[in-house]
């Protein structure tokens, strides 16, 4: 009953078939046939190619929508409008990134960080090579992806589970196109940095095949897509140790630099996938297709610098060079004498395997029912291979030759500059070995027979860091929808859907000894002249050049011995944990069709029940004579929730509609929070809460947090390439997760102490519970402005922009303020485009305020530090040849993108000092040069 008049430029693009691939915004096929009809008979078909084309779609695929959503299309197969995916979602309203080695890679949606929304491929949910349940963007390759859909408010339907939204990544349909396409994109790719390593490349390939056809009277349809990258990237690194605080006789309170971990990375990212999609439709009621996805990822990191302790050090401050700030107490620059440091020659390997395979049937009982069936099964293995090799010029803390290391802070948030006498790039000076007495491990002393000897705790070399993770999900859904004819409902959809899904991660690290060390040889080893890679840069910190060596080499070729840390550091122990999740779903939504005061209205509204059976092994441990002592663990919980959603749309008139969206979402724990492995002790005699074992560590009773959210959005579609829309949105959050205690149950679980299952089995956790409470809110500003709405003379140029504020009251269980992981008070974004006669040009712009945000910290693990907001530009220029009317040419475009113009730093701050710089890295700029053929 949704009575509009489409206008003409959307009609064209629905006779053209153009806007196809937005299934779920044309769910009404009556209302595409009546376009298509109007189109046929009334109105020239106006053809809109390139990026402009994508606006369009995008726009539409937001208009006809029932939720409300974001959008972004694909100019052509294989050709979404950046290089990236997280790059294109990022600039979407309300939506931003957090960078990862200089790739945009997590995206916040509203404020809300990576953990609270879910992303979907093809509606599927998807596995994830993080320790978590978020997805990394730069996995799925942007080269095999038609299109993407952010829903911000759900629908009973939708799978994804998250209170930010779900983000959903679609790959192309074949049956949708009616031609055979054949294409061939290629790009060079370099970064604005030379090698900062001199075994490093800085420049990288991409190249795609996609291969589109229909078969059998248009029955059959089959697409494939096959990927490579080399993608590299440099960076430039500031990192601190901390800033520790001391008070003079006076009793003023002063603050100084603990020490630094400066480096440059070079890293190569290395992708190859392959993208397929058969389908089948024998019939108009019978509609089959199966896809599947293949990723092989690599990350390959070489990271070499000097890390500098300063107050944690063993050398001595001279007072007299001391320079203090009068306003903080925080010592900007000093000197201090008789220090040693430590040369990294580090090298990191991140592999991942994904494979994601899905089938959909869909069949037309008869005019009144049709059904639908879903399978779809995905996982991923991932390895971590990251080494630290150290050289120095003696074994411990006070032998070799010492330094005079000075500081100084220019206040620009880029971390210190040294000074230095020692020349570190001397290989016969600098040799293999440990520098600083960093080997805490009686395991260690023991292996080599230096306990009580002068070289205890000195037989750490290096480090070699060994997690990894395997992710398993399967998805079964079956849903049936019945067609109504009355004056309130147009159809209703029935259905259940089962997923179980199993993440494992196991963590290891091993001490790394040069294998000549004993008590008879216990100096240092030079570095064997075949793994000399001569010498690196850090003029920007001030410490000139230093010796570069191929540790990797050195490691696999066995110049180094390994004992594991696992022996007696119970911190492997924590990470190692395998959680289940057994999920069953049952939905029922009604998509709404009325008149509510003489205005078309439509929508839905529905209910989903959801039932999770969760449980999670580990390891419960302890200490015993030094060494780790563990006992299996299982715990198992189970919860259930009712969700109901509520998606109105009101059309004011042909151009402009009022939404509004209420739903209560949830967002699942983090697997890495709600694991089983924890640190138990058993105690004789009660607790406080009458328990008798002591536990930290995961809690696998952990449920998701809740919210209840509210949309209202006004929609002003004022032109075929225009619209304008508001938005405020408010959500009350429950259930967060926050540190606190819980009641565990230790059934069946052995002492570590003694290897007995004690007769108490109840304990006191302590680690993360649900609680708090609050609310968030916000507003939503967004505009595509075509500038021939202004003149005709200004056909091609046009502005795209969008500005998001928010604010939020949280508190945990105890009343204390909290701060959202994720939340930046203002996002923003601005892309300005001239496209015309084969002509392609776009500026864009991304900006975020500070946020907290997540990075790795030591171990793999993740901590949350406070991140400066930043402003990203990127451009491209390109050119089509069939457009510009070279006909011999048709098909042939070239374009050059260029990413972080302005060479935006990605900075961490140490609290509330600015001075105090906790991370500050400069990853330069990286430009891509490419073309594509379409035959």
């Amino acid at each position: 009953m949704i009575n509009f008049k489409p206008n003409k430029l959307t009609i064209a693009l629905l006779s053209s078939g153009l806007m196809s691939m937005s299934a779920a915004a044309f769910a009404a096929e009556e209302v595409q046939a009546e376009a298509v009809a109007v189109a046929e008979e009334e109105v020239e078909v106006i053809e809109v190619t390139g990026f402009r084309r994508s606006l369009v779609q995008s726009m539409n695929t937001k208009r006809y929508s029932s939720s409300v959503v974001e959008a972004i299309s694909a100019e052509d197969i294989g050709k979404l409008p950046d290089s990236s995916i997280a790059e294109s979602i990022a600039r979407l309203p309300g939506l931003t990134a957090q960078r990862l080695d200089g790739r945009a890679s997590k995206v916040s949606i509203r404020g809300f960080g990576e953990n609270e929304s879910a992303t979907t491929f093809n509606g599927r949910e998807q596995v994830s090579i993080d320790d978590n349940r978020g997805v990394q963007f730069d996995l799925y390759p942007s080269e095999i992806m038609s299109g993407v859909t952010v829903y911000k408010t759900p629908d009973a339907t939708i799978e994804g589970e998250g209170i930010a939204g779900v983000v959903d990544l679609q790959t192309v349909r074949p049956l949708s196109k009616t031609e055979r396409v054949i294409q061939i994109n290629a790009q060079l790719e370099q970064t604005s940095f030379d090698e900062l390593n001199p075994d490093a490349d800085n420049t990288g390939e991409r190249a795609t095949f996609s291969y589109m056809d229909q078969f059998a009277d248009n029955t059959v349809g089959v697409a494939v897509a096959i990927s490579t990258m080399s993608s590299p990237n440099q960076e430039k690194r500031w990192n601190s140790w901390g800033y520790p605080e001391f008070n003079d006789a006076a009793g003023n309170t002063y603050s100084i630099l603990g020490g630094a971990k400066p480096f440059v990375r070079s890293s190569m990212l290395e992708r190859d996938s392959v993208m397929g999609v058969l389908e089948f439709a024998p019939t108009d009621d019978l509609h089959l297709t199966f896809d599947a996805l293949y990723v092989d990822f690599t990350d390959e990191k070489i990271l070499r610098g000097i890390e500098t302790p300063f107050a944690w050090g063993q050398g001595t401050i001279d007072p007299a060079s001391a320079v203090v700030d009068p306003e903080t107490g925080f010592i900007t620059s000093a000197v201090t004498e008789g220090q040693r440091v430590v040369l990294r020659n580090d090298y990191e390997e991140r592999q991942a395997e994904m494979n994601s395979y899905g089938f959909n049937a869909e069949y037309n009982l008869n005019d009144d029912w049709s059904l639908e069936f879903d399978a779809s099964y995905s996982n991923v293995d991932r390895e971590i291979w990251s080494m630290e090799s150290y050289a120095g010029t003696g074994r411990g803390d006070s032998r070799g030759v010492a330094d005079n290391i000075g500081y100084e802070f220019d206040g620009g948030n880029t971390g210190a500059k040294f000074s230095h006498d020692l020349d570190y790039s001397d290989y016969n000076l600098m040799q293999l070995g440990g520098p600083l007495s960093w080997g805490w491990s009686s395991a260690l002393n023991d292996k080599y027979g230096i306990t009580g000897t002068e070289y205890e705790n000195q037989a750490q070399d290096g480090f070699l860091n060994t997690p990894t993770v395997e992710d398993e999900l399967t998805s079964l859904r079956f849903a049936a929808t019945q067609m109504i004819e009355n004056d309130y409902v147009s159809a209703v959809t029935y259905g259940v859907s089962y997923k179980e899904r199993e993440k494992q991660k196991k963590s290891d690290g091993f001490f790394l000894t040069v294998s000549s060390f004993s008590l008879d040889t216990p100096g240092m080893m030079p570095v064997p002249e075949e793994y000399k890679e001569g010498t690196v840069n850090l003029d920007f910190i001030g410490m000139g050049d230093m010796i570069a060596y191929n540790s990797k080499g050195l490691v696999q070729d066995g110049y180094y011995d390994l004992l594991s840390e696992a022996l007696t550091n119970t911190s492997h122990a924590t990470k190692s944990w395998t959680v289940k999740e057994e999920i069953t779903a049952a939905f029922i939504k009604a998509d709404l069709d009325m008149e509510l005061g003489g205005f078309p209205v439509s929508g839905n509204v529905g209910v989903r029940y959801v039932q999770t059976d969760q449980s999670s092994q580990g390891n419960a441990f302890n200490t015993q004579d030094g060494l780790v002592i563990t006992s299996p663990t299982d715990i198992e919980h189970d919860y259930s929730h009712i969700l109901p959603s509520l998606n109105l749309s009101l059309r004011l008139d042909d151009n402009q509609t009022v939404r509004f969206g209420a739903a209560k979402t949830i967002s699942r724990a983090r697997l890495d929070e709600m694991n089983a492995s924890v640190n138990a002790s058993y105690n004789q005699q009660p607790d406080d809460n009458g328990n008798y074992w002591s536990v930290s560590g995961g809690n696998p009773e952990l449920e998701p947090k809740e919210a209840i959210g509210l949309d209202l959005t006004y929609e002003n579609y004022f032109s075929g390439e225009g619209y304008f829309s508001a938005a405020l949105f408010h959500k009350d959050l429950s259930e967060w997760i926050f540190d606190g205690t819980y009641e565990v149950d230790m059934s069946g679980v052995a002492d570590p102490a003694t290897g007995e299952i004690p007769p108490n089995s109840t304990g006191t956790g302590t680690g993360k519970v649900n609680g708090g409470e609050g609310t968030l809110w916000g507003y939503e500003l967004s505009v595509a402005l075509p500038f021939n709405v202004f003149s005709e003379s200004l056909d091609g140029f046009g502005l795209i922009a969008s500005y998001t504020g928010v604010e939020s009251d949280i508190e945990d269980q105890n009343g204390n303020e909290y701060e959202l992981p994720g939340l930046s008070d203002s996002i923003s974004s601005v892309t300005a485009y001239y496209e015309k006669s084969g002509f392609q040009i776009r500026a864009s712009m991304r900006s975020r305020s500070d946020f907290k945000g997540d990075v790795y910290g030591l171990g793999f693990d993740q901590v949350q530090v406070d991140i400066e907001g930043e402003t990203i530009v990127d451009a491209q220029i390109g050119y089509d040849f069939g457009e510009g009317g070279f006909e011999s040419l048709d098909g042939l475009s070239i374009f050059l993108q260029g990413y972080n113009l302005t060479e935006e730093p990605f900075t961490s701050l140490q609290g509330d000092n600015s001075l105090q710089v906790r991370d500050y890295q400069d990853y330069g700029s990286s430009y891509l040069l490419g073309f594509s053929y379409k035959l």
